[in-house]
């Protein structure tokens, strides 16, 4: 009986490892016919505790929201052009596009699902910094200097004076970037909140590094991961995720 019982431990071992390495990155879900597999694993239902998912999936939706007004603020730069605007702006803006689009995701989204995924205070801190950084950019790009290739309430309001109907257009841009800034700020507070409240602190982080905890965080991504997809008896998250306090829901 007890070798019976050992063979369907065994077995039931080889069956979780087998749909650990069946899982695969899904994101960015990208069509097959295209040769570039996707780099990321992504399951806020999995990795991300409950309390804190629909945050997560919040700020998602804002890098959405972000790249999409970038994809706008093309469209304005080429109006800005066409109105006899300075064609820099329109390369810029593409520029922006291509950079800021993907390295949003990757620099200040990531860390924070790393971090209230694995309560890594590494994580916070660095989405606190590059997240600071990308609130300053849209708060200029919302102001709209000419030449910065932002369409934004500087250069709306003053291109009424030359062509209406590109301003007009522009002005959209400008809305946008105004609305993501206010978002982004609003989600700085709160994520600044939860941490503190859950007892992170600078000084927590730079234990983190100096012991070379930080490194979990990665390594997560092929092991809690998998462990999360393994099957609804194993924890979604790591147990030491600690449990943030709640507020309101913005």
């Amino acid at each position: 009986m007890l070798r019976i019982g050992a063979n369907k431990e065994v077995k039931e071992g080889r069956s979780r490892d087998h749909k650990m390495t069946e899982r695969v990155n899904n994101f960015p879900p990208l069509p097959r016919l295209i040769p570039i597999k996707p780099c990321f694993y992504q399951n806020f239902e999995e990795e991300i505790p409950a309390p804190h998912r629909q945050l997560v999936r919040r700020v998602y939706n804002l890098w959405i929201l972000y790249s999409a007004t970038l994809c706008v603020n093309v469209v304005s730069c080429i109006a800005w052009w066409a109105g006899n605007g300075n064609a820099v702006n329109f390369g810029f803006s593409l520029l922006w596009l291509l950079v800021f689009s993907p390295c949003s995701y990757t620099c200040w989204f990531r860390p924070l699902y790393k971090a209230f995924r694995a309560d890594s205070s590494f994580n916070f801190m660095l989405f606190f910094f590059v997240f600071f950084c990308q609130c300053v950019l849209v708060i200029i790009q919302a102001i709209g200097i000419s030449g910065w290739g932002a369409c934004g309430w500087i250069a709306a309001v003053m291109f009424f004076s030359t062509n209406v109907g590109s301003a007009v257009v522009m002005l959209i841009s400008a809305v946008l970037f105004t609305v993501v800034a206010m978002l982004m700020v609003l989600v700085l507070l709160k994520v600044h909140r939860l941490y503190r409240g859950g007892g992170g602190s600078l000084q927590r982080a730079q234990e983190e590094w100096s012991s070379g905890a930080w490194k979990s965080a990665a390594v997560q991504d092929a092991g809690f991961n998998a462990i999360a997809g393994s099957g609804p008896n194993l924890p979604p998250y790591p147990a030491a995720v600690p449990n943030y306090p709640g507020g309101s829901q913005w």
